[in-house]
């Protein structure tokens, strides 16, 4: 029981890595509070809490919407006594590429995953700002090395981890910590990734992977990762974005210079030339996810 007593709300927790994340907690003594846009679905989970002997209350609606996220934090204050943690889950993708995507399509993503972190850590943190607490933002791959078709999605995420950022600048004094988290699971937003994989394995004659063969988890599993992070046990780290599939687990080394020059004099174009003569552009792409 690593979260006893803490008050959770966790954005985005009616299915997937959310549902997962929400009943992981409440299994490990925490009272969380359950969100999404689909009432029958956060019903379910809180049903499956609740008749465990846990404690849940829920918030419908978008995380885009000011009026939502403030109810959030406000019904885990009421009904819980306080907040401990606010994990930002909710997104949505809406994958297409960017010479074909729609402005629509672009406000969209950019609004529950970015905003949403927004809205979430401001009204948290209004809330922790005498006791301390803990914001957490749920991360992708995308928004970490890019994905093909995702260019909101990878902006929307990658924003997040600037914004984390600044968070933890202005927020540490108050004793409240911003971490991330990249959970690579097998949910319906992946399934497009095992639906690739598998077309290119049937197209060479070979069987097609499974979800842990391409470094992603079961939910349940991956929701073990978040409940460690969220717990007394990982009080020391903040600024942190932390990977974890089930199986292999990692922090981030944050953004850092390579090829350092410094002059006391103005640089020039030729100073330029002959410094970046002959060295390597920097590796760019995708990590691996499975064992080294």
């Amino acid at each position: 029981m690593h979260l006893t007593g803490k008050g959770i709300v966790i954005t985005g927790s009616s299915r997937g890595l959310g549902r997962a994340f929400a009943i992981a907690c409440a299994q490990n003594g925490a009272k969380v509070v359950l969100n999404g846009t689909n009432a029958a679905a956060v019903n379910e989970v809180e049903g499956v809490i609740t008749n465990a002997g846990g404690e849940a209350a829920k918030v419908i609606g978008s995380v885009a919407e000011e009026e939502i996220v403030k109810s959030l934090v406000d019904t885990c204050v009421d009904r819980f006594g306080g907040i401990d943690t606010i994990v930002h889950n909710a997104g949505i993708v809406r994958d297409r590429t960017l010479m074909k995507m729609t402005a629509e399509e672009w406000d969209d993503v950019i609004a529950v995953h970015l905003r949403g972190s927004f809205l979430c850590t401001k009204y948290a943190a209004l809330a922790m700002k005498e006791a301390g607490g803990h914001v957490v933002l749920i991360t992708s791959g995308s928004g970490l090395a890019g994905g093909f078709g995702q260019s909101n999605y990878g902006a929307a995420k990658e924003g997040m981890m600037g914004f984390l950022r600044s968070a933890v600048l202005e927020l540490t004094k108050f004793g409240i910590r911003v971490n991330s988290m990249w959970p690579v699971a097998d949910t319906d937003m992946t399934q497009v990734v095992f639906d690739r994989a598998g077309a290119a394995a049937e197209k060479d004659g070979k069987p097609r992977p499974k979800p842990a063969d391409l470094g992603f988890g079961a939910p349940d599993e991956v929701a073990q990762g978040l409940v460690w992070l969220v717990s007394d046990h990982a009080a020391h780290l903040n600024g942190q974005i932390m990977s974890c599939n089930g199986r292999r687990t990692a922090l981030w080394a944050h953004p850092h210079e390579e090829y350092v020059k410094f002059s006391d004099t103005p640089l020039t174009v030729e100073d330029y030339i002959a410094h970046y003569e002959g060295k390597e552009p920097l590796p760019f792409g995708r990590p691996k996810l499975v064992r080294p």
